[in-house]
């Protein structure tokens, strides 16, 4: 008997194996040995089990966070959210495109809510903040996991130094710092400038 739970771990895997863009009811409902028709009983369309694989994924981000303060609590749900996300292949993108008011999804926006509603901001600021900051991990991370892909003779300095003409030299150094850094370095780097710009917005 095909389970609901045996969908979403199925379709995960297969996630892995061929990326977002290789990821249909077909190809799942033979990975599984069942006809896809069999798992339309648990998920009414593709949209709907990507949004059980987002909640999935989502699994453990909001775990208790530390006595800290706010700041550094924040800092900590990002680089989970980020981990989650980087736990399966385009897994950034799975949940960039899905809007769960599911268990996982609901108890990290919430987290991240009460953090800056207790640091002092309105509710109304800290749901708009929370969501800049979510938006943040997700873009980052949806261009980390494509640049990961690449092949190693197709980076991004390869590619800027065929694109010519020269750019200037202040430009030229930013992108060199841009494409060489470590992915996880510059993420952390995003993240403070994003949190220290949230510190001048409490009271």
């Amino acid at each position: 008997m095909l389970r609901r739970p045996d969908v979403v771990k199925g379709a995960l895997d297969l996630l892995d194996a061929e990326g977002l863009d290789g990821l249909t009811m077909r190809r799942l409902g033979t990975a599984l040995n069942v006809r896809a028709g069999a798992m339309y009983r648990h998920f009414p369309s593709k949209e709907a089990l990507l949004d059980a694989m987002a909640e999935q994924l989502l699994e453990g981000v909001a775990a208790p966070l530390p006595e800290a303060p706010w700041d550094e609590q924040l800092r900590l749900l990002g680089d989970r959210l980020r981990g989650a996300l980087l736990s399966r292949r385009d897994g950034a993108r799975v949940v960039a495109g899905t809007y769960v008011p599911d268990a996982n999804t609901n108890a990290t926006g919430r987290m991240a809510v009460e953090v800056l509603c207790r640091a002092g901001l309105a509710p109304e600021q800290a749901g708009w903040i929370t969501f800049a900051m979510f938006y943040y991990v997700l873009g980052h991370t949806i261009e980390e996991q494509a640049q990961s892909r690449l092949a190693e003779s197709d980076d991004w300095a390869t590619r800027r130094a065929a694109a010519g003409p020269e750019e200037s030299a202040a430009f030229e150094k930013a992108m060199s710092a841009l494409v060489g850094a470590d992915p996880a370095e510059r993420f952390a780097y995003g993240l403070d400038v994003f949190l220290e710009g949230i510190a001048q917005r409490l009271p």
